[in-house]
């Protein structure tokens, strides 16, 4: 087999919190807490979870835009973390991300083909200005927007249109990664499909290669390969899509399933509804992170952190007594 395109290992993000009339460091937030996975090249990685449980700050961390605080990040075998900043500046043309909010994420102070064409002039992509508004203008068409948008500004288009406009900037340097974090959250669901469609077309004409972030379910399943999910900066569960939807075998991604709306009437699915709130990244549960909301917790799992096994080929969960 080839090697992975992405591996990260035990990867860890701890964000200091402070107090005190010094502003002394007083404890930890555990943001991402020994996440681990592979990604081959062409392939969708879905990762999801509850707001709050690490799947942002691990796509960042991956694209070193924040700094981890432990673990290793490979792309094409190459250690991320290690990099010195041109390396990184050379790598940054690989790795490339789309933004969650297609109102902040875009200067409005900027044309869109100089939002879209600044990839190309940083990295040196394009030998002059015409050079420059030709690809940018390929780009747009590539995104289903028109040419002409190129001398308009952010705030003329619709939030749809804008998060093309990040798409297109994500494309210009022919990355081979693109993070997509909460790419669609923000739209509503008829242009969610539509992007959704897009970026499956693009990553078939370009061959890209997608980490998914998002808190929808049902999203996720229709563009993932595999699927990871996250709880308390830790993934408890990896499968195939279509496992992981038809046979969960987590206690977590059975609970975050039964949430899912059906549009069929006639389709009956018990709700599993869990107890209490998540518990604080600063101080999270020993053991199983899980357990205190866990149906089927026993004292194992109050005292011992389940590894990631495999129960499936190809399927694994971090669960003492999985389903």
């Amino acid at each position: 087999m080839n090697a992975p395109l992405l591996q990260v290992k035990d990867l860890k993000k701890h964000f200091p919190v402070r107090g005190g009339l010094l502003r002394r460091v007083v404890d930890q937030v555990h943001a991402v807490d020994g996440v681990s996975f592979d990604l081959a090249a062409g392939e969708t990685l879905g990762l999801v979870g509850e707001s709050g449980c690490g799947k942002s700050t691990t796509g960042r961390c991956v694209l070193r835009l924040i700094e981890p605080t432990a673990g290793e990040v490979l792309f094409e075998g190459r250690d991320v973390g290690a990099m010195a900043p041109d390396a990184l500046r050379a790598l940054a043309r690989d790795m490339q991300i789309i933004f969650q909010d297609p109102f902040a994420s875009l200067n409005p102070r900027m044309t869109v083909g100089a939002i879209v064409g600044e990839g190309l002039v940083i990295h040196k992509l394009a030998a002059n200005p015409r050079d420059i508004a030709e690809r940018v203008a390929q780009l747009l068409q590539t995104v289903g927007l028109s040419p002409d948008h190129m001398r308009r500004y952010p705030h003329e288009f619709s939030g749809g249109q804008r998060q093309r406009i990040g798409i297109a900037r994500a494309l210009a340097v022919n990355p081979k990664l693109v993070v997509c974090d909460e790419a669609v959250s923000a739209l509503d669901v008829s242009i969610q499909a539509q992007v959704i469609n897009l970026l499956e077309d693009l990553r078939e004409q370009f061959n890209l290669t997608y980490v998914f972030i998002a808190h929808d379910l049902s999203v996720v399943e229709h563009i993932s390969h595999r699927v990871a999910v996250m709880y308390l900066g830790r993934i408890v569960e990896v499968a195939p899509s279509r496992s992981l939807y038809t046979t969960p075998r987590h206690p977590y991604t059975e609970a975050l399933l039964s949430a899912v709306p059906i549009p069929d009437p006639t389709v009956a699915r018990k709700r599993i509804v869990l107890e209490g709130d998540v518990p604080s990244p600063i101080h999270p549960p020993s053991g199983c992170h899980f357990h205190p909301r866990c149906p089927r917790a026993k004292d194992q799992c109050r005292h011992e952190a389940p590894q990631l096994r495999e129960l499936a080929p190809g399927h694994v969960a971090a669960c003492h007594f999985p389903n």
